[in-house]
């Protein structure tokens, strides 16, 4: 993967990202059935990635570390299993876009509980996005597609604050690389995360009475799709994204978060047979377009030319800093430091969302 050109490696990452709600939608089983499937069978994948990385000098994770990503899997479950029920009402491609909520809540939560003031553009952003969110919703009147759209948008936005609880507490979880240019744990932060979601996914689904492990877990199809799911979505994306993204400019990494959204909404059009209304598709648009403008606040250059440019190193590879953390549909963007360069790894533990 790493001889592929980063932009064709990122967009690869971002299609396969972008077949979630459509191989959820084909799977068809109960909510909580299909967030364990995706994350317990990329769970022995993760698992091999994270001593991977433990032989190549990643610190082992503290207990704080190992607790807040399990912490955070919980949320991914109640995340995943609520995403399943927004598709439902309003289809796997609206679906798609209404999470893109998160841009704002990440931002909002972060400027709550952190302190971190929201950056203008994700302020411009804000109504652009919440007026498509409307049109999606079926809120204009006309015909709108989908068997609630108004539900649909109400569980969109609700899969948008637990997702955006998912990444902050990852993000307390994620330490950054030491100084001596040693990598941060990210696969093992990675599998703590799934781990959590997949006992997350086991309880949520015993209390509300929809986990249904019976026969439609068991036979091929459903298990074949679920398969997929977990090696495209959880394993894969990840995979491709992680190596493209720190020799990509950020301008571009920008433009290629739009492909996962597009492309579910091209791919439910295809496989699933989804028409969404003009007016729905009108707020795609907008949804979209206060995306690129949310994102578009981030710097121009990739961190190692940034490196060369001030002398040192990125600021969140210094120990007093954070790792930072965007979103991919239903993926975390984690920035962490790797040998002297600040890499984006993406992974949902979606979403990867």
């Amino acid at each position: 993967m790493r001889t592929m050109p980063p932009a064709a490696a990122a967009t690869a990452g971002a299609v396969c990202i972008s077949s979630s709600a459509v191989l959820m939608r084909l799977a068809g089983t109960s909510a909580s059935v299909t967030a364990l499937g995706r994350c317990a069978f990329a769970l022995p994948v993760l698992g091999g990635l994270a001593l991977l990385e433990r032989r190549r000098g990643a610190p082992r994770l503290a207990p704080r570390s190992r607790w807040l990503a399990r912490l955070a899997g919980l949320f991914l479950a109640g995340d995943l299993i609520l995403w399943s029920h927004s598709i439902t009402a309003i289809g796997a491609g609206l679906g798609t876009v209404v999470t893109n909520l998160q841009v704002l809540i990440v931002s909002l939560l972060a400027w709550l509980i952190l302190g971190e003031r929201p950056r203008r553009s994700l302020l411009l952003a804000s109504p652009v996005m919440l007026a498509g969110l409307a049109l999606v919703g079926g809120l204009a009147g006309g015909h709108a597609y989908g068997t609630d759209p108004s539900l649909g948008v109400g569980y969109g936005a609700g899969v948008a604050v637990l997702y955006s609880v998912y990444i902050l507490l990852l993000r307390q979880a994620t330490s950054p690389g030491k100084a001596d240019g040693r990598p941060a744990a990210v696969a093992g932060v990675l599998f703590e995360a799934t781990a959590g979601a997949v006992a997350g996914s086991v309880v949520l689904g015993l209390v509300t009475g929809d986990f249904h492990a019976g026969p439609g877990l068991l036979t091929w199809p459903a298990l074949g799709w679920l398969v997929l799911l977990a090696l495209t979505s959880q394993v894969l994306g990840w995979l491709l994204i992680t190596v493209s993204m720190p020799r990509l400019p950020a301008a571009m990494i920008g433009a290629l978060l739009l492909v996962q959204p597009a492309g579910s909404v091209a791919l439910s059009y295809v496989i699933l047979g989804e028409r969404p209304s003009a007016r729905q598709l009108l707020g795609v648009a907008l949804v979209l377009t206060g995306v690129l403008v949310a994102v578009s606040g981030r710097g121009g250059l990739p961190a190692a030319q940034d490196q060369d440019r001030r002398g040192r190193l990125p600021a969140a590879q210094d120990q007093d800093h954070p790792p930072r953390l965007g979103s991919v549909e239903g993926q975390v963007v984690v920035e962490v430091p790797v040998a002297g360069h600040q890499v984006e790894a993406a992974g949902q533990p979606d979403r990867g969302d």
